[in-house]
Parts: C-alpha cells; structure tokens; sequence
C-alpha cells in the first residue's frame, strides 16, 4: 500500500510540474499605502485592508494563480521596496511613469487618472494651479502631484508642503495650514463628497492625465499573468462590477 500511495503522488507531482501548477503556490509579498481612499485603506471595525485596488488585487492573484501576503507602508517606500526586492509587488494607486519604469516593471494600465486642485468651499480665489501663487498648497510626499508641483511652479511665488499621507494635506487644508490642495483626482473627489462635503470642493480642470499599474520588480516573471488577469476581469465584466462598488458608476470604456 506504501508503495501505491507514493506512486499515486509522485505521478501526481509530475502532472502538477508539467502543467506549471507549482507556480500557483507561490506566495508574493505585496505592499500598499494605507490611506489612499477608496483605492485602499484600513476598514474600521476589521482593522483590514479594504478598497478598489484590494479587491483589484485579490481578483488578479486569484486568476493569475498567485497567493500573497499583504504590508502597508508610506507610499514613497513602495518603488524603493520593489528596488530592493524586499517586496514582489504593489498596487497602491501608483502612476506608470517614465522614470519609475527605469526601476520597475508595471502591469498595464487598470485605472485611468489625474490631478485635481481642493480648496475650501468659500474660497473663490483659486480656480487654477495659475491661482497659486502667493498661496502654499499641500500634496503628497513622493507622489506626482509633489513632482508636478515642484516642476511647473517651484519657480514661482507659491510653497509648496509635501506631507506623508493623504489624510495629513486634507487635515491641513481644513484647519487652515494651506490654502489648497493638488493630488490625485479620485482621492481629492472622493474626500470631497465624505469628510470634507459642503467644506471643500474642487476646482480647475484635470491636470497630468495619468495611469495607475500594479508595479512588480524588476523583470518579474508575474508580469505576463498579471496582464492576462486584468485583461480577462475587463472582458467578462468583472471589472466593471468592482469599478461600480467603489465609484457608483463604470467607465465608458476600460
């Protein structure tokens, strides 16, 4: 009986190498930022992590034939973490640049975006980043909107205040520290509508359109899979579905 039985799973192991069902098995170590609402952010009864890019995800893991262990950091340590290897991939509403391209790999695009000014619901002055000036306005440590900031207005008469987390600029701008806000659209609208509603609204038009990827490490193998797992979420509706659930109502195309 010994003997069948280590028959029966050597021939088993066999067919589970040929069909590269190993890889299956394999466990990730992925990162995101905690407090990027609603794409993630920590549920306040669960203390989980909750949020369009979780539920992204957990839907890609499960169809690109992945497991993995999740860890929260401040979003300027994620690129740094893939740099290093200490992390094997991460989704955290993080724009596919040219520069990050250099140091990772990303997914294709799964969320299209763009930066939006916040003021306060009074002020009338600011309607555009041209508005800024003599003003300072908060944004995010590392993100694009702090290199957008310091790239077309360094120069000019406006300061610039980079803080860790999104919840830190909002904060900001509520009590007074800063006069606006300039990050990423989905985030600044959704704040607009729960915590800061009838506080604050948004102004200008969208600035630097942009695109949010999973980013991987370098010459990751899970590039390929991740792809054909966003591509089939796109295709049978799941997407769409998740999209729905955080936003209220689905992109015209994907």
């Amino acid at each position: 009986m010994l003997r069948k039985h280590v028959t029966v799973v050597s021939a088993a192991l066999a067919a589970a190498l040929t069909a590269g069902s190993l890889q299956a098995q394999e466990t990730l170590q992925a990162v995101t930022d905690p407090s990027f609402v609603p794409f993630e952010m920590r549920d306040r009864e669960t203390g989980e992590m909750v949020g369009f890019d979780m539920d992204i995800l957990a839907e890609v893991a499960e169809r690109a034939g992945f497991e993995y262990e999740l860890e929260t950091m401040d979003f300027q340590g994620i690129i740094p973490a893939l740099q290093t290897r200490n992390k094997d991939i991460a989704i955290a509403g993080i724009t596919i640049t040219e520069e990050r391209e250099e140091v990772v790999d990303f997914s294709d695009p799964y969320y299209d975006s763009g930066l939006r000014l916040l003021v306060m619901a009074n002020n009338d002055d600011i309607q555009t980043v041209e508005d800024l000036a003599g003003h300072s306005v908060g944004t995010k440590t590392g993100s694009t909107s702090h290199d957008f900031l310091r790239n077309r207005l360094e120069a000019e008469d406006v300061t610039i205040e980079p803080y860790p987390g999104s919840a830190d600029m909002y904060q900001a701008l509520l009590g007074g520290a800063v006069d606006a806000v300039l990050y990423d659209a989905p985030n600044v609208g959704y704040f607009a509508q729960t915590r800061g509603d009838g506080r604050v609204k948004t102004v200008g038009p969208l600035y630097e359109g942009q695109q949010y990827g999973l980013a991987l490490v370098e010459g990751s193998d899970w590039v390929e899979p991740v792809n054909e797992a966003l591509a089939s979420m796109k295709e049978d509706g799941t997407y769409d579905e998740i999209y729905e659930k955080w936003f209220g109502e689905a992109p015209d195309s994907n």
